[in-house]
């Protein structure tokens, strides 16, 4: 049989081919799958982190900031460890970028808190002298749409069989769970609860007033978001 390829260029080219691209496929695909699967301490969105990540794409946040720290050493030496797949998960869709007006985010939670947020976002200056960013003052009385926040959460849950109501194991051993909320009315119960949490950091009034009054204000779903990217 090789004699036969041999005496065929075409034949043993297309042969040579498919030998060496299963090969590969043997060697990448385990890989590839090993490093998909979420990182320790990587947990799923919830609700009210949701409705903070869909607000970051209706202002197109993305268009400025990007989320994906490269492995070149300027980039590491400014960002730390750069990203790995397994931290994006649970990303639907993923917010890389590809341009940088302003800082990356991947990991702003590690360093940036609830306080600076509240105030970057309000006027951006008052943190950052010069910054070309805009203030989003309509962010602290807009409120956001639980209702397809939760409609997301269900769908990424029942599509992608994402794992809430699971037991998550976070880098420090411990293990806490995301959970999902049978109804859009435990949803409102639920995302309200995390909203209480958030503003117990902020100084605003007007938000504190609005999530005592069960609404909640896009800074403060917003501020969830950024605080869960580490």
């Amino acid at each position: 049989m090789f004699h036969w390829l041999e005496q065929r260029p075409f034949f043993f080219t297309i042969g040579v081919f498919m030998v060496v691209a299963f090969a590969g496929l043997i060697e990448i695909l385990p890989n590839f799958a090993e490093a998909s699967r979420p990182v320790v301490g990587t947990k799923p969105y919830s609700i009210l982190e949701l409705a903070g990540r869909q607000v970051y794409i209706k202002d197109s946040c993305n268009a400025c900031h990007s989320q994906l720290i490269r492995p070149f050493k300027s980039e590491t030496d400014r960002y730390g460890m750069y990203s790995l797949s397994g931290e994006y998960a649970y990303d639907r869709p993923f917010l890389w970028g590809s341009k940088r007006t302003g800082p990356d985010l991947h990991r702003v939670g590690n360093y940036r808190t609830t306080d600076w947020h509240e105030n970057h976002m309000w006027e951006p200056t008052s943190v950052v002298p010069g910054s070309v960013m805009p203030s989003y003052k309509h962010m602290f009385s807009n409120t956001v749409d639980v209702e397809t926040a939760y409609a997301e959460m269900v769908a990424v849950n029942k599509v992608f069989n994402v794992p809430y109501n699971k037991p998550i194991k976070m880098k420090d051993g411990s293990t806490t769970t995301v959970k999902l909320p049978d109804s859009l009315d435990e949803a409102k119960q639920e995302i309200l609860k995390e909203a209480k949490e958030i503003v117990k950091d902020m100084k605003n009034q007007d938000v504190k007033d609005m999530v005592e009054k069960g609404e909640i204000p896009e800074i403060v779903a917003l501020i969830a978001y950024l605080n869960s990217l580490k």
